[in-house]
């Protein structure tokens, strides 16, 4: 089965091809990054204007990447949320007309669901998974016992680790997004020159909070304004990288994991990859960047399994711009 997916939840306008939930045929991103770098974060309004030009382009490209034509489409899949409510709405209705045009099932999915189950397109899956999502809008860890059956086992209670990123890379005067500028600086700097608060990774249960660090960043720069940036980076980092991987071990070991799995886009970073796994006693799959940043291959991936077992959407599906991972499904 091919599933064609789009994926329009922020700014990246992706399209993919992707046969029986594992092979991609064709992954296409278009990036918006340099549309938004002046203004310091994405504008919903400008972001939707770019996927409306963008989504047919797009969507060319990844069939002629995948050698296909429409007539090899089996399915059409797309994100309904959580994202901008304006950009969902491009990529929801391009993605139902599309599947009206062309007589196919349409399944909408659940962008965070699709980057916990992202990992499917690395291969065999092994059981139970302890993932961990870690991006700009979301910091969740949950347990995973098959695809469709998963537990949210803790999120954030206020900043999202990559939130905190571009907000301590503002105040530091680097570029957006911050995660990048502040790993390539951490890299020069010491990351035990600071002692950085290290926020509930001491309290029992699975919850985040990043907004006292940034806030301990600030508080520290305004003590030390002649502080050596790349010293800041890298303690910021590494007291963001323990708590991540603190809990993301200590929910493995509780819940007897046979693996664990990273997914979004703060996973790309080099060092929560490298103390991962170092400090863990199974397996990490960890994707390639190109598949933990938004794109439209993970929603591809998803959908097939949805789709063997018969679920669809209806042409009715609102957007859900809030929607959280969903319910537990373990019971």
């Amino acid at each position: 089965m091919n599933v064609l997916a789009v994926e329009t939840s922020c700014d990246d306008t992706s399209v993919a091809l992707v046969r029986d939930g594992r092979h991609i045929l064709a992954n296409v991103v278009s990036s918006q990054i340099d549309c938004h770098r002046l203004y310091g974060g994405v504008v919903p309004e400008l972001a939707a204007r770019h996927h409306l030009e963008l989504i047919d382009t797009v969507a060319r490209a990844a069939l002629k990447e995948a050698g296909a034509n429409w007539a090899d489409v089996d399915a059409v899949a797309a994100t309904y949320g959580p994202g901008l409510a304006i950009s969902l709405l491009v990529g929801l209705n391009a993605a139902k007309g599309l599947a009206l045009a062309l007589g196919k099932p349409f399944v909408g999915i659940n962008h965070l669901e699709a980057h916990l189950y992202s990992p499917l397109l690395m291969g065999e899956p092994v059981f139970p998974v302890i993932s961990l999502i870690v991006s700009g809008g979301h910091t969740i860890l949950a347990e995973c016992e098959a695809v469709g059956l998963h537990r949210v086992l803790g999120q954030t209670v206020d900043d999202a680790a990559g939130e905190a990123f571009d907000k301590v890379a503002k105040l530091l005067g680097l570029g957006y997004p911050g995660g990048p500028e502040i790993e390539k600086r951490a890299r020069q700097g010491n990351p035990a020159t600071m002692a950085f608060p290290r926020s509930m990774l001491d309290q029992p249960g699975y919850e985040f909070s990043f907004s006292g660090l940034k806030t301990a960043v600030l508080y520290y720069l305004r003590k030390h304004p002649q502080a050596v940036v790349a010293d800041v980076c890298a303690s910021f980092q590494e007291a963001v990288v323990d708590v991540l991987v603190g809990k993301t071990i200590r929910a493995a070991e509780q819940y007897r994991a046979r693996a664990i799995s990273a997914s979004g886009g703060v996973s790309i970073n080099s060092r929560l990859r490298g103390k991962l796994r170092a400090a863990s006693c199974v397996p990490v799959i960890l994707a390639p960047a190109s598949l933990c940043t938004d794109n439209a291959a993970m929603v591809a991936a998803l959908a097939y399994y949805k789709l063997q077992t018969g679920e669809r959407s209806d042409w009715t599906l609102p957007i859900a711009p809030s929607v959280g991972l969903g319910r537990d499904t373990l019971g």
